[in-house]
């Protein structure tokens, strides 16, 4: 690990050994070489992938080399799959690579076994056909699926799987874990311990805003009938309070208590996403629930007993301005707390784990102190089988999209994406590869389009001619630079779903090459 350390410095700063760990064991399959595979490919072998295996039957013609970095002159009439492997190991010699000289769509029929020793398949340039059947495959065998293409100056990235668990979601913006307005004991006596009207300029200009805002909020609420401030009103009159106690206008503390302030009036509990979760009927766990649904069941009994309503504290404390004396103290309050509640839902975990029938040690004592740390911003993600998307009426979505300014040339492509597949499946090539025909192929993709928009429930909606008329002038070329591009997107959501940190997309990811804009289609 010490050589990992070095050579993956910098995202271990990312997600931590641990991420870094799930990388390194995963086993990724791609299916389909060419700019946008490959692209998505060398990111992830960069970054210290397991192993790959490259799935492509097709041979390496002269127009691959002035999009697919991943080969050069000699590679002309070789194996594509061979060269792109051979290209990518260079990268990163730690990643065992593979390939496997076969049509994907040809294994997706003939082989469906294959896809089930892998962690996660890459779907690249896969039509609407293929892409259904391999969804139904990965879904069976509980695969992560990620579907990525580009199509001249548009592309999609799409992920499916049945559920995805993410402890270390690492949102943007997240209240920091104090409990200033519902102390525990160890804190409401420490507080108590400090005199707020010390005539030490010294003290009085180090004591942390923590202990500020416990106290005031406690006297606060003696004087307001045990209620803390909550209407703008009482919040501004709280704030005065709070400049009242100042004796000179350089105290840094009270500037942070001041502007912390708000945090006095934030709700008490648990919120509402972390309550929808431990009230999932996958919380009603048995032998065959996974770990994450066991630590929830964990933790639903902690809410509601050792918990007083809220979840574990987190345990960390940000930077402020204090006597260090007091700042340590404080750590070691936050701290002691963090861990005793980690005990308290590692019993619970263990004797769960011991109710269903699991070993009680299944699920070790750092994961649960990791999801104990993480539990108030915990996230479950569920998409629906690709199927149900591309073969249910859903007029709401898509007529809300299509009126929309900002939305309208996303979901055209969205649209048009889908229609080149049908175009393909009806003459056996792509729309406007050859210049003889391009009027009659935009007369016959703009009959497919409108087609497809009446069996999606939108009878009457149509789409731009210019963006049709754009669309067979494609001709179904995978141009590089929108090719990395979607790439980067699918390696991004790769790692996400691999370390399980941050939250992958939910919908279907369009890239608008014309206007360099992207969208998110809740669709």
């Amino acid at each position: 690990m010490v050589e990992s350390r070095t050579k993956y410095d910098r995202q271990l700063r990312i997600w931590g050994e641990q991420g870094q760990a799930a990388l390194e064991q995963a086993s990724i399959c791609l299916l389909g070489c060419g700019p946008t595979g490959s692209e998505t490919l060398k990111n992830l072998v960069l970054g210290g992938v397991g192993s790959i295996t490259v799935v492509d039957g097709s041979k390496v013609e002269e127009g691959d080399l002035g999009n697919n970095f991943m080969l050069d002159g000699a590679s002309v009439g070789k194996s594509k799959a061979k060269s792109v492997c051979f290209f990518l190991q260079e990268l990163n010699d730690a990643v065992k690579a593979k390939f496997v000289e076969e049509s994907p769509e040809a294994l997706i029929e003939t082989n469906p076994s294959f896809f089930s020793q892998f962690t996660l398949v890459i779907a690249t340039q896969l039509v609407e056909a293929s892409v259904l059947k391999l969804d139904i495959i990965c879904r069976q065998a509980n695969i992560m699926l990620i579907c990525a293409r580009s199509y001249g100056l548009t592309g999609l990235v799409r992920i499916s799987l049945k559920e995805h668990a993410v402890i270390e979601s690492k949102p943007d913006h997240f209240l920091d874990d104090l409990r200033l307005n519902n102390p525990w004991p160890e804190l409401k006596r420490f507080a108590e311990s400090i005199d707020l009207n010390s005539t030490d300029p010294v003290v009085h200009k180090h004591t942390p805003y923590v202990v500020i805002l416990v106290k005031l909020a406690e006297e606060w609420a003696n004087s307001h009938g045990g209620c803390l401030p909550s209407t703008r009103e009482e919040k501004r009159h709280f704030k005065d309070l709070l400049k009242g106690r100042m004796i000179a206008i350089d105290e840094d503390n009270y500037k942070e208590a001041i502007e912390a302030s708000f945090k006095i009036s934030a709700s008490q509990g648990i919120n509402p996403a972390l309550r929808q979760i431990i009230n999932d009927s996958s919380a009603e766990v048995d032998s065959t629930s996974s770990d994450f649904w066991v630590m929830v069941a964990a933790l639903k009994e902690f809410i509601a007993n050792e918990g007083g309503g809220e979840a574990p504290l987190e345990g960390s404390l940000p930077d402020m301005t204090s006597l260090t004396e007091y700042y340590v103290n404080l750590q070691k309050i936050y701290q002691a707390k963090a861990e005793a509640d980690v005990i308290a839902v590692e019993q619970r975990v263990r004797n769960i784990l011991k109710r269903i029938g699991r070993e009680p040690g299944a699920i070790s004592k750092s994961n649960i102190k990791s999801f104990c740390r993480n539990a108030r911003k915990l996230t479950v993600c569920r998409y629906r089988p690709i199927d149900d998307e591309l073969n249910s009426p859903m007029p709401a979505e898509l007529q809300k999209y299509l009126i929309d300014e900002d939305y309208s040339i996303a979901v055209g492509f969205y649209i048009l994406l889908r229609a080149v597949d049908r175009f393909a499946a009806n003459y056996n090539r792509f729309p406007g590869v050859f210049d003889g025909v391009m009027d009659e192929d935009i007369s016959r993709l703009k009959t497919i389009a409108v087609g497809m928009l009446g069996d999606l429930g939108c009878s009457g909606s149509t789409l731009t001619e210019d963006l049709i008329n754009e669309m067979c002038r494609f001709g179904g070329a995978e141009l590089h630079a929108v090719a990395a591009f979607i790439g980067g997107i699918a390696s991004q959501e790769v790692i996400k779903l691999i370390t399980k940190q941050f939250v992958p997309m939910s919908g279907t990811f369009i890239f608008n090459g014309i206007d360099h804009k992207s969208h998110l289609l809740a669709l």
